[in-house]
């Protein structure tokens, strides 16, 4: 078994993130018992590359898609994700039954960030993020990711970030897990940097 910190986990993160307007009759499959929140008949789900660094408790990048749902308060549940860290791996899936598998995940971030990732098998998503001139912002926030596990497992979220505006293209391979997204454009893009996270209770 790989070694992973014991709940919560207090991470820093540098993510950028793209929220997409779908029809609910594409989006993939929910836990039992959730339902999409929509708006206009749409469905708001999020894609996020995020790498995670010191002084985190973990270091390591991932590529993740969720679908905001109803509930008490703010909640997400991840539909798809992928690290590149068998210890987030092992500890998505035992403690917060999120489906994380195993991909290669390359970032750049020489001016413009980009991003491929890929498994054995073939390629799932690449991107590119252009930051957009605007001051940061710092927003105390919270949420919680709700899964899938003798009914609904609910995890409490707490994060510090700083959102900045941010441009973005994304590819996806249509025959791939994130192909309901392929020629769909995001209704806004986001970069935050130095975010902190703080996972589970």
């Amino acid at each position: 078994m790989s070694h992973y910190p014991p709940p919560p986990w207090t991470l820093t993160a540098d993510a950028r993130v793209s929220i997409w307007r779908v029809p609910p009759s594409r989006l993939p499959a929910l836990p039992p018992g959730a339902e999409p929140v929509l708006v206009a008949g749409h469905a708001s789900v999020f894609t996020a590359w995020i790498d995670y660094t010191p002084p985190g408790q973990l270091a390591y990048h991932e590529l993740l898609a969720a679908v905001s749902i109803k509930a008490r308060k703010v909640s997400c549940s991840i539909t798809e994700i992928w690290v590149d860290s068998e210890a987030s791996l092992a500890g998505g899936r035992e403690l917060w039954a999120i489906p994380k598998d195993l991909a290669t995940l390359d970032f750049t971030s020489a001016g413009t960030f980009t991003a491929t990732a890929a498994t054995s098998d073939d390629w799932i998503a690449t991107a590119a993020f252009k930051r957009r001139p605007a001051l940061p912002l710092r927003v105390p926030t919270s949420f919680e990711v709700v899964q899938e596990r003798d009914g609904l497992l609910r995890t409490p979220v707490g994060a510090k970030i700083r959102p900045r505006p941010a441009s973005a293209a994304w590819s996806f391979n249509p025959d791939g897990p994130l192909g309901y997204l392929d020629g769909r454009r995001p209704v806004a893009s986001l970069e935050l940097p130095k975010s902190e996270l703080r996972f589970g209770a």
